[in-house]
């Protein structure tokens, strides 16, 4: 997938910049892996506004995403590889044998026509889903579990790949995205491979516009607010003086610590990510 770039023939198409969807293969999505997607406003279940910054946006629907990937002993084939608007990478349609369609996350090089697994013993090839304990040191990895038996909940972004550095005992230690070295039980399921689309962080939105179909509102700065809409608000003209960086409800932006120190999965941590 490459960008495409515009001639600036007017200020806002300067700096617009589009995916080029070269690896989209359908673009239709499977009718029975949708779900209804309800916008929220920035809203929380009281009605109440808790995020500022979330309203509008084109209509969407869900795609349900197979981040269990317990379908094990069953081969699957890929039928396409779809656009998500949901999530920042590409997601692919997979066939099974026994005629089950399901959505993973799709990784690099995945293409039409190949064939993923779940499960033990399977060969590193890209897509394959296996416990830690199956998976080489050194070969990049994605959509790794947390915890045995659970939900896949980390490197899922758009271009995004965890390293497998060493095995000890029973746990696998694992360099995250972020930096962040941590150790996690050979049980966990982990998918082989780097996510699709790498492309996505270097792509500039251009316009205003372009944020208000994403459903993203117009960010004001704290500076600029009054004092009793924000700690940094007030003062004679631009004046930013005496106090402090610190969110809407007073938390200090630079340095300040918020995780709990009694936190039992602490331990599994063994090197913090870069500040």
């Amino acid at each position: 997938m490459g960008i495409k770039t515009y001639r600036p023939t007017t200020p806002a198409r300067r700096y617009f910049m589009v995916a080029t969807f070269d690896d989209i293969t359908r673009k239709k999505p499977h009718e029975s892996l949708l779900r209804p997607l309800p916008k929220t406003g920035g809203r929380n279940n009281t009605g109440r506004k808790t995020n500022k910054w979330i309203g509008g946006g084109e209509k969407q629907q869900y795609r349900l995403i197979d981040f269990l990937r317990d379908k094990t002993g069953i081969a699957g084939r890929v039928v396409s590889v779809e656009y998500d608007p949901n999530r920042s990478s590409r997601i692919a349609l997979v066939c099974y044998a026994d005629g089950e369609y399901r959505y993973i996350l799709c990784p690099q090089g995945l293409k039409v026509g190949d064939t993923v697994s779940s499960g033990t013993g399977l060969p590193i090839r890209n897509g394959n889903a296996m416990p830690l304990s199956d998976v080489p040191v050194g070969v990049e990895i994605h959509n790794l579990q947390l915890y045995p038996r659970s939900r896949s909940f980390l490197v899922r972004s758009a271009g995004t790949a965890a390293q497998l550095l060493n095995k000890e005992e029973d746990l696998a230690v694992i360099k995250l995205p972020s930096g962040e070295i941590r150790r996690f039980h050979l049980g966990c399921t982990a998918t082989i491979g780097r996510l699709s689309n790498p492309e996505h962080k270097d792509i500039s939105i251009g316009k205003a516009g372009r944020s208000r179909h994403l459903g993203i509102r117009p960010v004001s700065r704290a500076v600029a607010m009054n004092p009793i809409d924000h700690p940094m608000g007030g003062g004679e003209g631009k004046s930013s003086g005496g106090r402090h960086p610190c969110s809407e409800r007073g938390i200090p932006a630079k340095g300040y610590k918020t995780r709990n120190r009694k936190k039992k999965s602490s331990r599994m941590i063994v090197q913090r990510r870069k500040k």
